[in-house]
C-alpha cells in the first residue's frame, strides 16, 4: 500500500463485536466481498486492502437502529449475571473507528474518494448506525485541487473591507420580485452600506425574473451606487444549474461586471463545484442547501466537518455554517463546531469565509463575537434586515451598530440610545437570544 493514505473516522453502532463491524467496513470499501474469493490473494490485500487503524469503544447511545440492520436473537442471562438472570439480552455497541484507505486505490479524486470512504458502507447490514465524522487527506489532494481562489482575504480586498465583520443579506421575498423591484431593494441596501447581497437559493432562472435580466439590473444599479458613494457591495448571483448552463451563467455575470457567483453545493455536487472552480474568475459563494440530508440524523450520514473539507477542497470561497439561535435544528455548539471547521487550516491552506445565516438579528452580535472570537465572518440577516420596523436600510444600520458595539465591548442597550434603528431592532427581535 502507498504511504499516502486517507484516514476516515466513523461513529458506528452494531450488535457485532466492534472489530468485526470495522473489518466489514474495511473489506466492503476495498478488496473484500461477502465471501472469500480466489483472486483476493495475500499480496493483493497487503497492497490494496483498507486497514483498521484504531477502535475506541464508547457508551451505548439511544439512537434508533437503521432499517434492515442485523439484530441477533436475544440470549438468556446466566445466573452469574445477577438478580435479573433469565431475562433476554441484546447488546448494541458504539465506537469510534479509524480506517485507512490507500490512495493507490482511487487517486486524488473527489468522486472516487467518496466511493471509498462512503460508498456502500451506509447500506451494510452489520451496522445499526454509521456516520463519517472526519477525513484526514494526504498531500496529493492539494496538488490536484487548488481550493478557494479568493477566500477571506480576497473577498475583503474586493469589498475594500480590510477588517471587521462583513454584513450581508438575502433578497426577500425569496421569489416573486420582478427585476425592477429588485433594483429598488438593491439600491436601498447598498445606500445603507451593506457589504454583501445574495440571491436566495430558490431563485434560479425563472420566467418572472430571468437571470440575465437580474444581472443587468443589479450590476447597473451597483455601478451607480459605486459612482455616487465610492463603495460597491458584492452581489452573489445564483448560477446553480446544469453544467453547460452554469458555465454560461458565470460568464454572463463576469461580462456584466459582477463580482460574485453563488452555487448550491449539494445540488450540483463537489465534482461540479471543482469543475466550475477551474473556469471561474469570481468568488464562489457556497450555499449548503440540502446539507441536512447528510448531517441531521445522529446515527447516519456525513458530518459537517467532512462536508466542509470537501467543499473547500472543491473551491468554495464562502461556506454557510448556520448561525447561533438559528431557525433550524442545529444547536449553538454544533454551529460553533462548524464555524471552527471552516476556519481550521486544511492541507496547509484552503482559507474559506464562514457565512452565518438563519434567523440572525442584531441582538445576536455580542454572543456570536464572544463565542467565535473573530471578525472573519460574513453575517447574513434576511428577515433581521428586511423585517426591521423602519425598513431594510434601518435594518442594515442596526446590524452594523450591533456589531460595532459587540467588537468594542459596549452594551447593546447603551449603544441603542445613540442609534434609534438599533433600539427598534432590539425591541422587535429581542436582545441577546443566544
Amino acid at each position: 500500500m502507498s504511504a499516502h493514505k486517507v484516514i476516515g473516522t466513523y461513529l458506528i453502532e452494531t450488535y457485532l463485536p466492534l472489530e468485526h463491524a470495522a473489518e466489514a467496513i474495511a473489506g466492503e470499501q476495498s478488496t473484500g466481498t461477502f465471501t472469500a474469493i480466489a483472486r483476493e490473494t495475500p499480496e493483493l490485500r497487503q497492497r490494496f486492502a483498507a486497514e483498521v487503524v484504531s477502535i475506541e469503544e464508547l457508551p451505548p447511545t439511544a439512537n434508533p437502529d437503521l432499517p434492515g440492520s442485523t439484530r441477533p436473537a436475544p440470549t438468556a442471562l446466566r445466573p452469574a449475571d445477577g438478580p435479573r438472570a433469565g431475562e433476554l439480552s441484546v447488546v448494541k455497541r458504539s465506537g469510534l473507528v479509524r480506517i485507512a484507505f490507500g490512495l493507490d486505490n482511487f487517486g486524488p479524486s473527489l468522486p472516487n474518494l467518496l466511493a471509498a470512504v462512503a460508498g456502500n458502507l451506509f447500506e451494510l447490514r452489520q451496522l445499526a448506525g454509521i456516520r463519517l465524522l472526519d477525513l484526514d487527506l494526504p498531500a496529493p489532494f492539494a496538488e490536484r485541487y487548488p481550493g478557494p481562489q479568493y477566500g477571506v482575504r480576497g473577498t475583503r480586498e474586493l469589498l475594500d473591507r480590510p477588517d471587521g465583520v462583513l454584513l450581508g443579506t438575502i433578497v426577500k421575498p425569496s421569489i416573486g420580485l420582478p427585476p425592477e423591484e429588485l433594483r429598488l431593494v438593491v439600491r436601498e441596501l447598498a445606500e445603507a452600506g451593506i457589504d454583501f447581497i445574495k440571491d436566495d437559493e430558490l431563485m434560479g432562472n425563472p420566467p418572472h425574473s430571468p437571470l440575465a435580466d437580474r444581472v443587468a439590473v443589479v450590476t447597473e444599479e451597483l455601478d451607480k451606487i459605486a459612482a455616487r458613494t465610492g463603495r460597491r457591495p458584492m452581489y452573489a448571483f445564483n448560477i446553480t444549474d446544469d453544467l453547460d448552463r452554469m458555465a454560461a451563467n458565470h460568464d454572463l455575470v463576469q461580462a456584466a461586471g459582477g463580482t460574485c457567483v453563488m452555487v448550491c453545493v449539494n445540488l450540483v455536487g463537489f465534482t461540479a463545484l471543482a469543475w466550475l472552480r477551474e473556469r471561474c474568475a469570481l468568488p464562489i459563494h457556497g450555499h449548503r442547501a440540502m446539507t441536512g440530508v447528510y448531517t441531521r440524523a445522529p446515527q447516519l450520514g456525513i458530518d459537517y466537518v467532512v462536508w466542509s473539507k470537501l467543499a473547500r477542497l472543491a473551491g468554495a470561497d464562502h461556506l454557510h455554517t448556520n448561525g447561533l439561535s438559528n431557525k433550524f435544528y442545529e444547536t449553538d455548539e454544533e454551529v460553533l463546531r462548524s464555524i471552527t471547521a471552516v476556519r481550521t487550516p486544511l492541507l496547509g491552506g484552503y482559507e474559506t469565509l464562514p457565512v452565518l445565516s438563519s434567523g440572525q438579528t442584531p441582538g445576536l452580535a455580542p454572543e456570536t463575537y464572544r463565542r467565535t472570537n473573530t471578525t472573519d465572518l460574513l453575517v447574513l440577516a434576511g428577515g433581521g434586515i428586511h423585517g426591521h420596523p423602519s425598513g431594510p436600510a434601518a435594518g442594515v444600520t442596526a446590524l452594523r451598530a450591533a456589531w460595532s458595539a459587540a467588537t468594542s465591548n459596549t452594551d447593546l442597550d447603551k449603544a441603542a440610545t445613540q442609534v434609534p434603528a438599533l433600539r427598534e431592532a432590539l425591541d422587535k427581535f429581542g436582545g441577546n437570544r443566544a
